[in-house]
């Protein structure tokens, strides 16, 4: 699933010359090789540059997150095989220091990403950051805390903001993420509730999901990388083995340092 990155950054054009590489761009790099230390690094670093910008303590929420599904074996996919499986999942115990430091950045986040959407509502960093921050939260609720509803709710956020993102700048690839996971989602659950959440104002359509995800897999610039690993996911849950070991392949050759990518690889091709 190596993809050509030919997106159209979501980050505004206000600044004066971003760092080259961007340490927004590596941080990341370093979140999908399970680098946590350094992509915090360079979080601080996009964070002392721009203190005003949410993109930095949004940044940091996601690397808190990232560690933590490393720690808590969340990032395993065998977790997300079956609607059994899933559901029967436990809920985990988290890291409270971690917690809190990621309360605070997601807070901080969508305190400057509100100040800065009072003066302008369609400021790109700042849809873009409450996008993030909303799935965060949603990821949180639903791998940790074991709290569907919750997860749903947030979600249902996330899809918010990025439609409003989306018709600010549809160029912003990342942004797909959020609408793809909440239609893919709400698509495979069972009829009676998908009825349920359409009269709440949440509808679901699961090919839909995995085209959004398709696009910020081939066009994104920060999630590219995750949207893959959904994606990889989806086809495992499809049992479509050929196209999750087209996807694991590309992204283990891509960031060597996770062996998450190898050790899923294997598990597939012992399965019959």
């Amino acid at each position: 699933m190596l993809v050509v990155l030919i997106c159209v950054p979501c980050l505004a054009g206000d600044r004066p010359s971003d760092p080259a590489p961007q340490f927004l761009d590596l941080g990341f790099r370093d979140l999908y090789n399970l680098r946590f230390e350094p992509a915090q690094q360079e979080f601080d670093a996009w964070k002392r540059s721009y203190p005003t910008d949410p993109m930095g303590p949004v940044s940091e929420a996601a690397g808190l997150l990232f560690s933590e599904f490393h720690r808590l074996g969340i990032l395993e996919s065998q977790f997300y095989e079956s609607d059994s499986a899933f559901q029967a999942r436990k809920k985990n115990v988290p890291d409270a220091a971690v917690r809190r430091r990621f309360d605070d950045a997601i807070a901080r986040a969508e305190a400057l990403a509100q100040t800065r959407l009072a003066a302008n509502p369609k400021d790109r960093d700042a849809l873009f950051a409450m996008t993030l921050g909303s799935g965060l939260k949603a990821d949180y609720a639903a791998l940790i805390d074991k709290r569907n509803v919750a997860s749903l709710h947030y979600t249902k956020e996330a899809t918010g903001w990025a439609e409003q993102l989306l018709a600010v700048d549809p160029g912003c690839y990342d942004a797909h993420v959020a609408t793809g996971v909440s239609k893919y989602i709400i698509g495979t659950m069972a009829a009676p509730v998908r009825w349920l959440l359409r009269l709440g104002g949440v509808s679901g359509d699961k090919q839909a999901g995995i085209a959004e995800l398709q696009i910020t897999a081939e066009h994104g610039r920060y999630l590219a990388p995750f949207a893959r690993i959904l994606l990889a996911i989806a086809y495992v849950r499809d049992k479509d083995k050929p196209r999750a070991l087209q996807l694991l392949g590309s992204l283990r050759s891509e960031f060597p340092e996770n062996p998450l990518f190898a050790q899923e690889i294997a598990r597939l091709d012992s399965a019959h």
